[in-house]
């Protein structure tokens, strides 16, 4: 990715997106996701063309005047990768980007088997994550 590409992005995951730690099935601890949510569908292929990783999927229209959307996603290590390229352009979400690159990997072993220690400082990064992202 091109400088002006990294700060573009950041812009847009500052705007329109989510820097968060979360769970794709519920016996499953958080990991690390990006996305953007936007109604031009575009807009987000660009940006899975830049990035080259990440999925696009439709979000249900919740009333019928409402225009169809849809999000942009990278989970897991290319999340971790994708924040640290751009986690020097980002303002409003730099603070998740940064505990995500930094603290992640440590507290997550890599065979899925927590020790009590781990899981704490897990669930604790899962906590710092979310209370960053609260309104």
């Amino acid at each position: 990715m091109e400088e002006i590409e990294k700060a573009y992005l950041a812009g847009l995951i500052d705007g329109e997106g989510t820097v968060t730690l979360s769970r794709k099935h519920s016996n499953e601890t958080a990991s690390p996701e990006v996305s953007i949510a936007n109604n031009d569908l575009q807009l987000l292929a660009w940006v899975r063309n830049v990035v080259a990783a990440g999925k696009i999927s439709l979000k249900r229209k919740n009333r019928p005047h409402h225009h169809q959307s849809y999000t942009w996603s990278i989970r897991d290590n290319k999340a971790i990768s994708f924040l640290n390229e751009i986690k020097n352009y980002l303002i409003v979400k730099k603070q998740q980007a940064e505990l995500i690159a930094t603290s992640y990997k440590r507290c997550t072993p890599r065979n899925g088997k927590y020790t009590p220690e781990m899981l704490k400082r897990k669930l604790k990064l899962v906590a710092q994550i979310r209370k960053l992202n609260q309104r």
